[in-house]
């Protein structure tokens, strides 16, 4: 039977490279979209076909708490050209913590790091934020949603 109520957004895990990575608050950029070229033919003025030409796929965005520098240390590479390129899987979980949807980010690495503001007035934690450029984003097929 078809699931009818939606995921909560909040229960997901992060891995780059198989190695579960903690803390993640946010994940963004988690899309793709099929661009199309429309034609009309000659004779035919009631419509205009259209033809698939690009997929793409935007950067995928992972926000956390700034702890560890593993993501800074792996920017650092690139700025330095070591581009390592590595796998992303983000899983979404149910509220029984099965996984439920997954996908995988391909020869991903990061193209921008940056850091929030501080403010000593705020008592916010200081998070860092990398963003990722990739080969695309396929889905993996998992428990309930499979």
């Amino acid at each position: 039977m078809a699931r009818s109520d939606p995921y909560s957004g909040f229960r997901f895990l992060v891995e780059i490279d198989g190695l579960l990575q903690g803390g993640f608050s946010k994940v963004r950029g988690l899309n793709r979209e099929t661009k199309v070229e429309s034609f009309r033919e000659g004779g035919v003025n009631d419509f205009e076909r259209k033809l698939v030409t690009l997929t793409t796929y935007p950067a995928l965005v992972l926000d956390r708490g700034l702890a560890d520098q593993s993501l800074w240390d792996w920017h650092q590479d690139v700025v330095e050209g070591n581009i390592k390129r590595r796998t992303v899987t983000i899983t979404l979980r149910d509220a029984r913590g099965r996984d439920v949807w997954g996908w995988t980010a391909h020869s991903a690495f990061p193209v921008k790091w940056s850091v929030s503001d501080f403010d000593a007035a705020s008592g916010q934690v200081a998070t860092e934020s990398v963003e990722f450029a990739h080969h695309g984003i396929l889905r993996r097929s998992l428990g309930a949603a499979a």
